[in-house]
């Protein structure tokens, strides 16, 4: 009998080995046809593939990655939306437990999420457009799906579709400045608010001049029109991205020990990257402004050729010229040059630190460019930088001079600013 028992329960533990193994193994197939044919840019058949070894095994966070990235090359951005949110769970349940699966690159898949939850949002919006006359009831979810999309922050494909469901609304909104601000959030003399302690600064609605006759790429000069917008009244400061880093897993550009040391927390933050003043901004609600955005906030509307004015630069209206970069001694804390500030109230947009701004660089932009909110070209080598630096002769100052800078550069001259879409 006890042998019998013995036998019993060796064929049992096999089964269950069996089972085990079967369910282990369950999907695998599924995913490995399904990553093949995403490398071969077969994406309808990889979402179906994945979708069945999904069904088998829910718990495969990498399958889910590759089929949010299926579902996002074939613009179904509800079922990316969905699988990206899927894996960050997974994963975090993944780690909380102790596994020793490799782990996500969070940041990758966080700003991926972003992008496919703003194309759903924008997508939602023009849905509501569709079909003749607008319900004020659609009408108010197109607007908060706008808004939704606009604080997740737009690239360039986004922002251009964005701007052209904003003119199809039947008026123009109203530009809304919470009421809940804290203390010193509203300046006397100009409409501001205040966003993670960085006071923004509102630029009208309205035409400006554009471009200047002193740079083959400034020319020609031309009037521009844009709607309204908010806009960083100081550089980012190194303590305000100290807050940032410590609540995101995002690298520490070189040199942050020496950056990150009390005498510097009010000067700007610098050897960023475009991405990485891309990602701080979405953080803050806020996104990069345009290269337009940025030249009319630094010298309004009548063409002046420095934030000031037209008086040639002094030591009195920025920082530039300097020789040594000291350790982060070069810059000055933000907001050290009241004559030099902007027609809106703006420090620091000529000198201290160049800004990075949305746009790619593209020499002959102005030449063919839209005269209605124009952002540059859907793709380039680089990005553009604005202001001069600490380290850059007068003739970078100018408010219309450009510059053409490789986006995964961090260098000591480059930091930014934000801005938001009311």
């Amino acid at each position: 009998m006890r042998h019998v028992l013995a036998s019993m329960t060796l064929l049992c533990l096999f089964w269950a080995l069996g089972a085990m193994a079967h369910a282990a193994g369950a999907g695998e197939q599924d995913f490995s046809k399904g990553e093949s044919l995403l490398k071969s840019k077969q994406y309808a058949e990889a979402r179906a593939s994945l979708e069945a070894g999904i069904q088998k095994d829910p718990s495969n966070v990498q399958a889910h990655v590759n089929l949010a990235e299926a579902c996002r090359s074939i613009e179904v951005w509800a079922c990316a939306e969905e699988h990206y949110e899927t894996a960050l769970r997974l994963d975090a349940k993944s780690w909380a437990t102790g596994s020793t699966q490799p782990r996500l690159r969070k940041a990758t898949v966080w700003r991926s999420l972003e992008e496919v939850t703003a194309w759903r949002l924008l997508n939602d919006a023009k849905g509501f457009m569709s079909g003749g006359k607008v319900s004020p009831e659609k009408l108010r979810q197109m607007e908060e799906a706008l808004d939704s999309a606009n604080e997740l922050g737009l690239n360039n494909d986004q922002l251009a579709l964005y701007q052209q469901l904003q003119m199809k609304l039947p008026r123009q909104r109203a530009v809304a400045v919470p009421t809940n601000l804290p203390s010193g959030g509203v300046s006397v003399g100009m409409a501001s608010i205040e966003t993670q302690d960085m006071p923004m600064v509102l630029v009208p609605a309205g035409e400006f001049t554009m471009g200047s006759i002193m740079g083959d790429d400034e020319k020609p000069v031309r009037r521009v029109y844009l709607n309204t917008f908010y806009m960083d009244k100081f550089e980012v400061t190194v303590g305000q991205y100290a807050r940032y880093l410590e609540v995101t897993d995002m690298e520490e550009p070189p040199d942050w020990n020496m950056m990150n040391q009390p005498q510097h927390q009010r000067r700007p933050v610098v050897n960023v990257s475009w991405e990485d003043a891309v990602n701080y901004c979405k953080w803050a609600g806020k996104r990069l402004p345009t290269e337009a955005e940025w030249e009319k906030a630094a010298r309004g509307t009548d063409g002046g050729i420095y934030p000031w004015g037209n008086e040639a630069p002094t030591r009195l209206h920025a920082n530039y010229g300097r020789k040594e970069w000291d350790n982060h001694q070069a810059l000055t804390p933000v907001g050290s040059f009241e004559e030099g500030k902007s027609p809106y109230g703006i420090y620091d947009m000529a000198g201290n630190a160049w800004e990075w701004v949305f746009d790619w660089y593209d020499h002959d932009f102005y030449k063919k460019g839209p005269k209605k909110n124009p952002i540059g070209p859907a793709k380039g080598e680089g990005k553009v930088v604005r202001g001069g630096s600490w380290l850059y002769v007068p003739e970078f100052l100018r408010s219309a001079h450009r510059f053409d800078a490789q986006p995964t550069n961090r260098l000591f001259g480059y930091g930014f600013r934000c801005a938001k879409t009311p």
